[in-house]
């Protein structure tokens, strides 16, 4: 049965959907490893290690993960078709050694929560609010990247969220914990989407919310 890394803190429509669909959930829930807000977020603790359909996933030692930023971003990490993308002072040893197994080419970024303003849509696209993934990524030939507006995603304690934390692939469809349409950049994202022959699945009972992404193997 195929997994997937998820906060005890989804909302109850998707997290329906996703048991409904044939998924075993492994439901995120800590407490003193990191700060509340975080604390049940998949993507602090592990790292999808492919874009695809199908991915193995890279399960942090929580040893390695301190309680504030920067020291919680250890894993926080994406990785493309053939790119390794993080702000690599931070990243842990452990899964770079695994990185480069794989032979990805890394790509240093400041942003620290690289994960969170990442939404990964295949091997070769993604979408963000971060300014500069945005115009690093953008530099890069084979990488497609949509740049929407910044918020309009809650997290609970702060002004506002990410939408890659919102987020996941799952198989063929790219599924948001939320109301994506109340997002100003709605029609936008799904043609991105849609273009890459994925499917889009959101939840209009609920606000959009930062969950620590959903990490689907």
């Amino acid at each position: 049965m195929r997994k997937i890394h998820i906060s005890k803190d989804a909302g109850e429509p998707l997290l329906n959907y996703l048991y409904n669909s044939g998924f075993k959930l492994k439901l995120i829930h800590t407490d003193g490893i990191t700060y509340s807000a975080v604390a049940s977020h998949a993507d602090i603790f592990c790292c999808r290690m492919s874009a695809g359909a199908n991915a193995d996933v890279f399960i942090g030692d929580t040893s390695e993960i301190g309680f504030s930023y920067p020291e919680n971003i250890k894993f926080n990490a994406v990785c493309l078709e053939k790119y390794f993308i993080h702000n690599l002072k931070y990243t842990s040893s452990a899964l770079l050694d695994e990185v480069k197994k794989r032979r990805l080419e890394l790509i240093n970024v400041r942003q620290g929560y690289t994960k969170c303003n990442i939404v990964v849509v295949d091997g070769h696209s993604l979408i963000t609010s971060d300014e500069g993934i945005f115009r690093k990524l953008s530099s890069y030939g084979d990488i497609d990247v949509l740049k929407i507006r910044q918020g309009f995603v809650r997290l609970s304690g702060f002004e506002y969220g990410f939408l890659g934390g919102a987020s996941g692939r799952v198989g063929n469809e790219i599924i948001f914990n939320g109301n994506l349409s109340a997002h100003p950049d709605f029609n936008a994202i799904c043609e991105f989407i849609t273009s890459r022959g994925l499917k889009v699945r959101y939840f209009p009972e609920y606000e959009l919310e930062d969950i620590g992404s959903i990490i689907s193997e």
